[in-house]
């Protein structure tokens, strides 16, 4: 982009199943509420497993309709695979790895600069506040399924020896809708 930035988003299975009704009645209300980030990528692991496919081809679609700006990716399952493999040698132990970690492992091979909000595995921000587990809901992965503290101390370790930037405080102003002015 003229900016010099690129913004991609992960499309939740349960967001899309339970906001949007897996896309089968909400159709323009998800288009609705991406519109704000413009031209951003959408990323969806349509091929990593079974279950995944469907409805990230319902966003494919649903924005190829409706004449979106976004652009969906398709995450490679090799990618994928071959990137567990990588964390897991760094000590993260985890049934599979999360969406969030994917894409900064993605961005870290495409990008000459990477900054991360979001990655916090606690309950509690800096100051002692009560936070939700995802920005939408706060229902918790299955025990064992994702491994948040190991991933959050790689990124930390990622961020302390200048790989990548780590933001933890809330940000002044949201980067993706004041762009879009």
């Amino acid at each position: 982009e003229v900016t010099g930035k690129t913004y991609m988003l992960p499309a939740c299975f349960s967001l899309l199943l339970y906001r949007f009704q897996n896309l089968l009645w909400s159709r323009k209300a998800f288009v609705d509420s991406v519109k704000v980030y413009n031209h951003s990528y959408i990323y969806m692991p349509a091929f990593s497993m079974k279950t995944g496919t469907e409805p990230s081809l319902r966003v494919y679609y649903t924005l190829e309709d409706f004449g979106a700006k976004q652009t969906v990716l398709f995450a490679n399952p090799n990618f994928l695979r071959d990137i567990g493999k990588f964390w897991k040698s760094k000590g993260i132990h985890a049934k599979r790895l999360s969406t969030g970690l994917f894409l900064v492992s993605a961005a870290l091979g495409l990008c000459e600069e990477v900054t991360i909000y979001g990655f916090w595995p606690f309950s509690v921000d800096l100051h002692g506040k009560f936070i939700s587990h995802h920005y939408y809901d706060n229902v918790l992965p299955d025990s064992g399924f994702h491994a948040m503290p190991e991933e959050f101390l790689q990124l930390w370790f990622l961020h302390k020896s200048g790989v990548l930037r780590m933001q933890l405080e809330p940000c002044d102003e949201d980067p993706l809708i004041q762009s879009s002015a």
